[in-house]
């Protein structure tokens, strides 16, 4: 009885041993090390910046350790912030021109992109306007200046003021092709920095016009149907809207492995579901 005592005795002992040796060794592993802080730099439309906060916030959540700076400067001026490596990434708003994406003489590809999404550019007036709809000739003929009172063009009389974009807006570019047929707004409009300064001012004017993103149509506005064809996700995505460009991310030829998970991320379901609340699917 006595000899069974110390056999049980020793056991014990060597299990405690074994499992303090366990505990130590285990203590004494490395910590798996966190990854490094990425900050990455996104510049350029406007228009993009509501749907690149909510991609960009949505990406940080599942990634802790990447952070964002997004810069509102315009399609053009973001591709030049992308070039001269001030940014990671350039939204832009429109089709990437001739030479932008590949060097002209050589073919050598200068930059990649992903379509993201694809928007339709709604055309607003006041909401104290009855005028519901014009045809895109109507439209044309107004932003151009040939038409100067809703009257003309089946509204109740009031002089037209006419809202547009600046220079370098990927908005307006797009305006400009598929509206103005390439010709110029009316050196009379007044210009204004981007689709929420276009809508807060069209809703402050009883006789405004202007044309903006989908994604920015706010309180004191009414959409136009165009051609009898208002824009909405369905008609932008099946392309029955007239005045639709699509949403880029677009980086160097080569972009980092950063980058390019995100750009990734940006095309993946998760993604496509914060897209689809204002916009049509990119894909």
């Amino acid at each position: 009885m006595k000899r069974g005592k110390q056999v049980g005795g020793k056991l014990h002992l060597y299990i405690v041993l074994a499992m303090a040796a366990f505990l130590l060794g285990a203590c004494s592993e490395p910590a798996a090390t966190p990854p490094a802080p990425v900050l990455l730099r996104l510049a350029g439309s406007t228009s993009m910046q509501p749907l690149l906060r909510e991609l960009s916030m949505a990406y940080s959540a599942r990634y802790k350790h990447v952070t964002f700076d997004l810069v509102p400067v315009g399609s053009s001026a973001g591709l030049e912030l992308l070039r001269r490596g001030h940014a990671d990434l350039a939204l832009v708003s429109r089709e990437l021109e001739a030479g932008e994406e590949y060097e002209s003489q050589t073919g050598k590809r200068l930059l990649s992109y992903a379509a993201i999404a694809r928007d339709g550019i709604a055309v607003v007036v006041n909401a104290q306007n009855p005028l519901r709809g014009l045809s895109l000739y109507q439209v044309r003929n107004v932003f151009e200046g040939q038409v100067t009172d809703w009257s003309e063009v089946g509204g109740s009389p009031g002089e037209i003021v006419i809202i547009s974009r600046e220079d370098g807006s990927g908005t307006r570019a797009v305006f400009e092709e598929l509206v103005m047929y390439g010709r110029r707004v009316s050196s009379t409009a007044l210009v204004l920095p981007g689709s929420e300064a276009v809508c807060e001012c069209v809703a402050g004017h009883e006789g405004a016009v202007g044309y903006l993103s989908l994604g920015h149509i706010g309180p004191g506005v009414a959409v136009l149907a165009i051609d009898d064809v208002r824009p909405e996700q369905k008609t932008v995505q099946e392309s029955t809207y007239g005045i639709v460009r699509p949403f880029l991310l677009v980086s160097q030829a080569e972009p980092t492995p950063e980058v390019l998970a995100f750009m990734q991320f940006c095309r993946s379901p998760t993604a496509e579901a914060i897209v689809t609340r204002n916009y049509a699917p990119g894909r």
